[in-house]
């Protein structure tokens, strides 16, 4: 009798996996919902996958022999990008358009391709909205999923009626910040690609060449020049040493990784990103444009001043800036206006403290923080392709400085034997 494999839920929401053995997939899924749960998936289960998982008639979890914090890790759903969370997004929100019931809109989603996110996700939504949730209650029991942005704008979007306006708009948003993540990962591709194919050509010179040429230069007496003794005890180093070179990368990595990990560290990195020349005007245009696009989002679809302010700190990954953030939170508390702690906060630029003033004044603030955002993604198309403009012609003479110096400290000594012949 052939055996199926199965995800299912029970009501409290534990998820249990099994296999059983039965004539065919409709009879399994009979089987699952007299066991009282609630199917997720039912698949033909692999050959030898019964033996792998079981020992002696016991089911064996593999996962649990390895560590507590690798297991937690590897059990994770994969946090989607941010492409792919805005056509699952737009899905919804074409399906809900339609006339659909919310239920029956998640339902079809399970049988959508929606890259990155798996049907089950959707499974668990139907599930939980067909128990008398809300949906934003729901997607908050996927927070790898659905961030507290996310999640406040479908909530304002459920209080007022507007939940299909309110998730194109969050398409939208997310498709925005996607192609501006998108043109800066692009703007560093060559870069990189230069920089990592020059250290495989160097590395490869220094420890499969150089000894090469090493033993021809010792076989005859001639006097080496500098450079070459230079490059010669180099690579000597490294062939001999390479195992101490590997420890102090890896020390100074960890030492690296935990600098920035701390308050004070993470801080002091946020302020060089910011200062450092040719990137920092990148950083910060990038910076301010998601401080306005997504506090201007979440004030148009309804979410309190308050609220967004606390979950666009949240969102923001630079500490001076999250500092500002939460400062002018406190200070609207207490009946301030946006601008005016804005601008003590000496982070902000003026643009944005007289937009935002203006914006109070005629009532508009989210149409003035989106005309920002604009604003500030543009610029940084025009920062991103400048800094490229700058960055390639600096690589390329480094480049050239360092193969230079490596062909002069080779071809210096045969021009010596060459003349010690004659």
């Amino acid at each position: 009798m052939p055996e199926f494999s199965y995800k299912a839920k029970r009501r409290s929401g534990e998820l249990v996996e099994g296999v059983l053995d039965v004539a065919d997939r409709p009879a399994a899924l009979t089987q699952i919902q007299r066991l009282g749960l609630f199917p997720i998936a039912v698949e033909t289960a692999k050959p030898g996958a019964a033996g792998s998982g079981r020992r002696g008639g016991k089911d064996v979890d593999l996962l649990a022999l390895l560590p507590p914090t690798l297991r937690a890790q590897l059990s994770q759903k994969r946090k989607p990008k941010l492409q792919e969370l805005a056509t699952f997004t737009q899905q919804l929100a074409n399906l809900l358009n339609s006339g659909m019931p919310l239920t029956v809109a998640l339902n079809s989603m399970t049988h959508l391709e929606s890259k990155g996110i798996p049907a089950e996700v959707s499974r668990d939504l139907k599930q939980e909205v067909s128990e008398g949730k809300s949906l934003s209650d729901a997607m908050k029991k996927q927070p790898r999923i659905f961030s507290d942005l996310y999640l406040n704008m479908v909530r304002a979007g459920e209080q007022s009626g507007s939940l299909v306006e309110v998730l194109r708009r969050m398409a939208t948003h997310l498709q925005q910040f996607a192609e501006v993540q998108s043109k800066f990962t692009s703007a560093m591709i060559y870069p990189s690609l230069v920089i990592c194919m020059g250290m495989l050509l160097i590395t490869f010179f220094m420890f499969v060449m150089m000894p090469q040429f090493t033993t021809i230069f010792n076989g005859f007496d001639i006097e080496l020049p500098l450079p070459t003794r230079m490059l010669i005890g180099f690579s000597n180093f490294l062939l001999g040493y390479w195992w101490l070179l590997g420890l102090v990368v890896i020390v100074a990595v960890i030492l690296f990784f935990r600098f920035k990990a701390s308050d004070a560290g993470g801080r002091k990195l946020d302020e060089w990103k910011m200062k450092a020349p040719a990137i920092g005007k990148v950083v910060k245009l990038n910076l301010f444009g998601q401080f306005a696009r997504t506090l201007g989002t979440l004030l148009q679809n309804g979410v309190p001043v308050l609220t967004a302010l606390k979950i666009t700190e949240q969102v923001l990954p630079n500490r001076l800036i999250k500092e500002a953030v939460a400062k002018t939170r406190e200070a609207v508390t207490d009946g301030k206006t946006l601008a005016q702690p804005m601008a003590q906060s000496k982070v902000f630029p003026q643009l944005m403290i007289d937009l935002v003033r203006i914006g109070e004044e005629t009532g508009d603030v989210p149409g003035a923080l989106n005309n920002l955002a604009d604003t500030y993604e543009n610029e940084l198309q025009i920062g991103l392709r400048l800094m490229t403009q700058l960055i390639e012609p600096v690589l390329i003479v480094v480049m050239g400085v360092v193969v230079g110096f490596l062909l002069l400290s080779i071809f210096l000594p045969l021009f010596r034997l060459i003349s010690s012949i004659h």
